[in-house]
């Protein structure tokens, strides 16, 4: 039997999910209207900041970015995080780490094995005595010694022999990281099993970025990545009117009440927005303009930086997945 390639299973699962979603939901009838109007010929080429990323060294930027990419999450856990001045919580912990490779050499796979909570507390200068923040940092150490563990187990401590083990697929590489749990982002939906893998996927977008589509970073699949599914993009699409939810989940949300990992509603929230991406996509191409998922991911997180969207609360999930 034939195996539905990994981001058609993504596409299709959450198809399915806002189909028969009940608290938020997709308002078709905008689609296309929406779609029109976006000013897609403006959509930036995704950039990584040199400020706060660690590029430009070969291979030991690659070690970083992997690095990084292993534990960028902890969204819901970032109004605790103590930030750099001007800073979100992901470029605070970039320029944290960015700051440790410049003064003590990149981290090698034994050494992220042996990484503690503590160590990271210091790493990334967050205040040990908060114990949300401990929480976020013992998740760090978990899942960054789980990638030293498998690079030394598979990869003889090579980051680089990791990347080449995909053979420039993008979705191989996703199967490859999905080997870590932090990595293997699949939800249960009733008794549908629902792939999103947003920071598997983000792996491969970074590093297409940081090489500039060669060596490291060339995936021939590129083009069939779907959307980093976050809390980000839902709340753009739901201040844009292209997703709607229940009012109870809004006032939730505004309450700043957690919005459970794994649970129905974040689950809906999370597809809905992959889903309705999708269309959007398709609305485009139709009229004749070329975008990809990814694109459109990276247009309408940059949208979601502007004030208008930030004064308004998005909902807040306590995850490594996002």
């Amino acid at each position: 039997m034939l195996v539905e390639p990994i981001f058609d299973q993504i596409r299709s699962a959450c198809k399915s999910v806002a189909q028969r979603a009940a608290q938020v939901r997709i308002d078709t009838d905008r689609i296309s209207r929406y779609a029109a109007g976006l000013p897609i010929d403006k959509v930036a080429v995704p950039e990584l900041d040199a400020t706060c990323h660690y590029l430009g060294h070969e291979k030991d930027s690659l070690s970083f970015l992997l690095v990084l990419d292993t534990i960028n999450f902890g969204s819901g856990y970032f109004p605790h995080l103590r930030k750099r001045p001007g800073m979100s919580g992901y470029f605070t912990t970039a320029a944290s780490l960015n700051d440790y490779y410049r003064e003590k050499g990149p981290l090698a796979a034994s050494q992220l094995t042996e990484l503690t909570a503590e160590e990271c507390t210091r790493i990334f200068n967050q205040d040990p005595a908060n114990p949300t923040i401990s929480e976020l940092m013992q998740h760090f150490a978990t899942a960054l010694n789980d990638l030293g563990r498998l690079l030394l187990k598979r990869f003889g401590g090579s980051f680089s022999a990791l990347v080449e083990a995909a053979d420039h697929s993008a979705g191989s590489l996703l199967q490859l990281l999905r080997e870590m749990p932090y990595f293997n982002d699949v939800e249960l939906y009733d008794s549908l099993e629902v792939p999103f893998f947003k920071r598997a996927q983000i792996v491969a977008a970074d590093l297409a970025v940081a090489f500039q589509g060669n060596s490291w970073g060339h995936f021939r699949d590129l083009d069939q990545l779907t959307i980093f599914a976050d809390n980000l993009v839902p709340h753009v699409l739901r201040i844009d009117g292209i997703l709607v939810y229940e009012s109870s989940l809004i006032s939730r949300i505004e309450a700043a009440d957690l919005i459970p990992a794994g649970s129905t509603e974040e689950v809906e929230i999370r597809a809905c927005a992959l889903h309705a991406v999708e269309l959007i996509k398709s609305s485009i191409c139709k009229a004749g303009r070329q975008i990809t998922s990814s694109q459109l991911d990276y247009f309408l997180w940059n949208r979601g930086q502007q004030p208008e969207y930030k004064a308004v609360p998005r909902h807040r999930t306590r995850t490594v997945f996002y």
